[in-house]
């Protein structure tokens, strides 16, 4: 919910002072006449902002590959600040010899390294909104140039600013020669924003396969290459629910995801951290539950629940919704730098013997490749096969893949190109773009076809990579557990099992423990480790759901007086849920002046609503207050809600006082109708016996 902020009201009584002392002023100012400025300069001004230091950027053409008789071409950047100078471009005279010297050269270790001029060019980036950009060329012709042997040469740009500072950027070409080719797979994450509902709403599939959209983007870049797809499979379960309610572009791109012939493995549905679930002792990942609650009221569903409590409509369907096609199993990515040797051998025991598990980690995780060493891409360690993906280079795609502008983009490329020019093909090379958000599609695409399109490079598939022999055996370098993730984790699971325990009201009780499981994998979905404060946020905020779904059943009851000796008490059971329910309604009395029906069962309690429940009462002869203490269970006995306790004022000798009075009073009047009717009947024969008596003396 977004808040508007408070603004402190004025009162009246201080807004006309203020205005008077205002208007003083100005005519004192129009009167005093220059004595005005003295007003205006004693207003502070806002604190000047420092400028950000100039920096200078190379950048070599065709990502560093330097083909025989071809021109040197790069491209210098100079950011806004750097004022007129002229930046000058130098050659190393010998190759780099190995990985490490081009390690030390792109961190601007320049010892040792003996380079040529070749070229210059006059650059102002005084008054520019971003960045002056200049090309130089230097002929193939170049003396410099001419008859210089295979290799990664070290390159470098060099200007003095207009205020004296030396600013230097460092990059690499290659020339081409003679090598064996390079099998080479690239992983690329196929995932959504970080989020904390289950499944992403139809509004959020709308907005993420649009044309502009981030999933939309995602597909658009791997399409034509032949990048390993590692899919989040809770994006085809939020459209496969939805069924015919989901958006048409959703559908689409879940059609288009299909089709694509790219080898690919699932990640944990949300892409939920596997470290974090090890760390908080599960013996195994945890997995979705039914998907039927997020099923649209009146929408079918296209695809089955995975678990055999769902409905026979979607149990009929032949593709589970998390199904992401035809996918190697046992393929898991824990987040990068989180997987040490416990998490390693945790999942490497998952798996079958036809399809052994394989757990994915950096090189820089091995003992092989700690010191930034070339690890090769099937290597095992104790208890686990890995899938070791070079540090290095991936680093250097996912920098590119995430590069706010195509200088950044294009000198992170260079330099992974030079990296993996020095990689032999005695083994498959694994590289990945991690795991990222919001990146533009021709950045993403680029840091592919950068890897793939390298000089030797011959693309792999999963299959292949995994049908390579174990280059190695190493050691898997212990990473430290985010105790933070941890305790909550711990902590959503035991809420899960409380959840799980008040679900037994409903029938289908995986409409609450399958939303909730859907939860918590989002929650610990590896995206929210680039925010802890915001990955707070989002587990506070499901635990006070959690706490609003329990409360949500409960019972609503007040104080009674019960003057009768047997009556009907009709207290409310409250049902929030969306759901009808079934609970069993517990009366117990604490003196024996009132007998109350023990169990009462409420079957089928509406969504949404409050029930009355009937429960027989019979009151005992004594009058006073008695207690009743009630409370709601689950048909399989779990206690549901809050107890509560009533009093009920007894005053069951009311009524036969009322019937006594009643019987008295009605007495009573009969008999006075009765004297009533005797005494006019004898005044009426007093009264014909006197007029008799008078005839007979007149006569």
């Amino acid at each position: 919910m977004i808040e508007t902020p408070h603004v402190p009201r004025v009162r009246a009584s201080r807004r006309r002072p203020l205005r008077r002392l205002a208007a003083t002023g100005a005519i004192l100012a129009i009167l005093l006449g220059g004595a005005a400025p003295a007003f205006a300069a004693a207003t502070p001004e806002p604190a000047a902002t420092a400028a950000p230091a100039p920096a200078l950027t190379l950048v070599p053409a065709d990502n560093g590959v330097l083909t025989p008789g071809a021109d040197l071409a790069v491209t210098v950047s100079l950011t806004a600040g750097g004022g007129p100078s002229t930046v000058s471009l130098a050659i190393g005279t010998q190759p780099l010899a190995d990985r490490a010297a081009l390690t030390r050269w792109s961190a601007g270790e320049r010892d040792g390294v003996a380079v040529a001029d070749v070229g210059s060019v006059a650059i102002d980036a005084q008054g520019t909104p971003g960045a002056a950009s200049a090309p130089i060329r230097v002929a193939a012709a170049n003396p410099t140039l001419l008859g210089r042997p295979a290799g990664v040469y070290p390159i470098v740009a060099t200007t003095t600013t207009a205020s004296g500072a030396t600013l230097v950027s460092t990059s690499a070409v290659v020339i081409l020669g003679p090598r064996a080719p390079v099998s080479i797979g690239v992983v690329v994450p196929i995932t959504g924003p970080a989020i904390s509902r289950g499944l992403l709403t139809s509004d959020a599939l709308a907005e993420l396969t649009a044309a502009d959209g981030d999933l939309t983007a995602q597909l658009d870049a791997v399409a034509g290459t032949t990048a390993i797809l590692a899919v989040d499979p809770a994006i085809p379960a939020a459209i496969r629910v939805l069924g015919d309610a989901a958006p048409g572009t959703a559908r689409d791109w879940l059609d288009r995801l299909m089709n694509l012939p790219n080898s690919r493995f699932a990640l944990q549905f949300g892409d939920a951290d596997l470290a974090t679930q090890v760390q908080a002792g599960l013996t195994e990942p945890l997995s979705p539950l039914s998907l039927v609650s997020y099923v649209p009221d009146g929408t079918a569903p296209e695809t089955a629940t995975p678990t055999p409590t769902a409905p026979e409509s979607a149990a009929a369907a032949d593709v589970a919704p998390t199904d992401i096609g035809d996918a190697r199993a046992a393929v898991y990515w824990p987040a990068t730098g989180t997987a040490g040797p416990s998490v390693a051998a945790a999942l490497g025991a998952f798996g079958t013997a036809e399809e052994p598990a394989l757990t994915l980690v950096p090189s820089s995780s091995t003992s092989a490749g700690a010191d930034g060493a070339r690890v090769g891409a099937r290597v095992d360690a104790a208890a686990s096969a890995l899938l070791a993906y070079d540090s290095t280079i991936s680093d250097l795609l996912r920098t590119a893949s995430d590069a706010g502008d195509a200088v950044q983009r294009d000198a992170s490329l260079a330099e992974a190109t030079a990296q993996i020019a020095f990689v032999d093909g005695s083994t498959p090379l694994l590289v990945t773009v991690d795991r990222g958000t919001d990146r533009s599609r021709s950045n993403l695409r680029a840091a592919i076809l950068a890897a793939t399109g390298a000089p030797g490079a011959a693309p792999a598939t999963l299959d292949e990579i995994v049908a390579s022999p174990p280059s190695a055996s190493v050691e898997i370098i212990d990473a430290p557990a985010d105790e933070a993730r941890v305790a909550d984790l711990t902590t959503l699971l035991a809420e899960e099992q409380t959840i799980g325990r008040f679900a037994t009201i409903l029938d289908d009780p995986t409409l609450l423990t399958g939303r909730q499981r859907a939860e918590i994998l989002q929650l610990l979905s590896a995206t929210w480790r680039a925010d802890a404060a915001a990955a707070q946020t989002a587990v506070a905020d499901h635990r006070s759901a959690t706490a609003a779904t329990l409360d949500s059943v409960g019972i609503l009851a007040s104080d009674v007086n019960l003057l009768s000796y047997g009556a009907d008490y009709r207290p409310y059971v409250r049902n929030g849920l969306p759901w009808p329910i079934t609970v069993t309604l517990i009366a117990q009395p604490n003196n024996p002046r009132l007998i109350m029906q023990n169990r009462t069962d409420a079957t089928a309690l509406p969504a949404n609503s409050n029930t009355r429940v009937a429960v027989p009462v019979t009151a005992q002869i004594a009058n006073g207050t008695v207690t009743v203490d009630m409370r709601l269970m689950s048909p399989t006995g779990e206690p549901i809600g809050t107890p509560t306790s009533i009093a009920v004022e007894v005053h069951a000798d009311w009524e036969n006082i009322g019937l006594a009075v009643l019987g008295g009073a009605l007495v009573l009047f009969v008999g006075a109708g009765i004297v009533r009717t005797v005494l006019r009947r004898r005044k009426a024969a007093r009264a014909n016996t006197a007029t008799e008596s008078k005839d007979e003396v007149s006569e």
